[in-house]
């Protein structure tokens, strides 16, 4: 388990090549300055950025394929996990859905600055996004589970990867499901926290059969 920033830095930086730590930590620093003028994360989380947001959002990565083409973040806010896995992974193509204008401002000057290529932002409510095919689909606080399922199955298929990072809920999420969906979703450990889980599922779903 993840305890301080020097451990969670060295935990993402084992992960990714020295080029894309430096775009994390370029990132980091974005961050702090433009949290003073809107809140991106809490202002409380600012000392264990590292904990909290990036390795919390990196560790998603062991639950996923490397061969996968396109990720795509739901209600991506500041950037987490959207930006750190394109800033760790910048080969693959990520697709972030975000509504709110200062949170679209943010992550398209993010991606700019950060130089992510195959990153790309959809500024709109989900209900008004065209559907397309994603290998892997992530959330973190965006919605309860089966909101997030209703909203967001017409994007995957029986191949997707499902990666939800959730706090002491997880379980609890698990079991607000449609009967026919509650054993297609797992509950893994998070290493940033104790007491928090990552909802993991494969496949196509549909809240109503």
């Amino acid at each position: 388990m993840l305890r301080s920033e020097s451990e969670s830095r060295a935990f993402v930086a084992a992960r990714c090549s020295q080029e894309a730590l430096e775009r994390l930590d370029l990132f980091a620093a974005r961050l702090r300055e433009a949290n003073a003028t809107q809140n991106l994360v809490a202002r409380s989380s600012l000392d264990c950025l590292w904990l909290r947001h990036i390795a919390d959002s990196a560790q998603l990565l062991a639950h996923v394929s490397r061969e996968t083409s396109l990720w795509l973040d739901l209600g991506s806010g500041a950037g987490f996990p959207g930006l750190i896995v394109a800033a760790m992974q910048p080969d693959r193509k990520i697709v972030m859905i975000e509504s709110r204008i200062l949170r679209i401002q943010w992550l398209e000057s993010m991606i700019r600055s950060l130089g992510l290529e195959k990153c790309r932002v959809i500024g709109k409510d989900i209900r008004r996004v065209d559907a397309f095919e994603a290998d892997v689909i992530s959330a973190r606080a965006f919605a309860p589970l089966p909101r997030l399922v209703e909203l967001s199955a017409r994007f995957s298929t029986n191949a997707t990867e499902w990666v939800l990072p959730k706090g002491r809920s997880a379980a609890q999420d698990i079991a607000a499901l449609p009967a026919h969906l509650r054993t297609r979703f797992h509950v893994k450990q998070s290493c940033t926290h104790s007491e928090a889980g990552i909802i993991v599922a494969r496949g196509h779903m549909e809240m109503s059969v």
